[in-house]
Formats: C-alpha cells, sequence, structure tokens
C-alpha cells in the first residue's frame, strides 16, 4: 500500500467528515465513495462520456413491437421542414 496517514474524524451536522491532507487531494470538486469490506474507498469523480455511460450499461433481451404505421410520405415531412426554414429566414 502506498503512503499513509492518520486523520482524525469529525463532525459536519449529522454527517461524519474526515479532512483531506493535500497529499491525498483530490482533483475536481466531487468524488465517488463506497465501501469494500471494512474500508471506505474515495475516488475522484471522472467525468464520462455517452459512450463510456453505454459501455457500462447491460444489453436489453427484448424483443420490440413491429411498428403498425411507419412513415407514410417523406417528401410531405421534407416540405413542412422547408417551409419551417423559409418562414424563419424572412
Amino acid at each position: 500500500m502506498s503512503e499513509q496517514r492518520l486523520v482524525r474524524l469529525f463532525r459536519n451536522g449529522r454527517n461524519q467528515a474526515v479532512r483531506i491532507p493535500v497529499e491525498f487531494e483530490l482533483p475536481g470538486n466531487e468524488a465517488i465513495m463506497h465501501r469494500d469490506g471494512d474500508r471506505l474507498v474515495i475516488e475522484p469523480a471522472r467525468k464520462r462520456g455517452l459512450t463510456a455511460l453505454l459501455k457500462t450499461m447491460k444489453p436489453l433481451h427484448e424483443s420490440f413491437p413491429e411498428i403498425d404505421d411507419p412513415v407514410s410520405n417523406v417528401d410531405e415531412f421534407s416540405t413542412v421542414q422547408v417551409l419551417k426554414v423559409e418562414n424563419w429566414i424572412s
């Protein structure tokens, strides 16, 4: 194990708290805390993108229903979009 340091626990309102010495300071202003047996582990909260989030999700093993009413006229939808753009420009 790397460095160790004895720290004191104290109360902050109803919460138990510990001051983190500068040599153990974490980046940012958020951290992830979890128990590992009788140990309390505090790790920096890393900003993660959508890809990282999706990799943590379990795949769905469900069948989705067929769509009964597919898009009927794609040209009609495109015309509506063009009209909206023309109204916005003028």
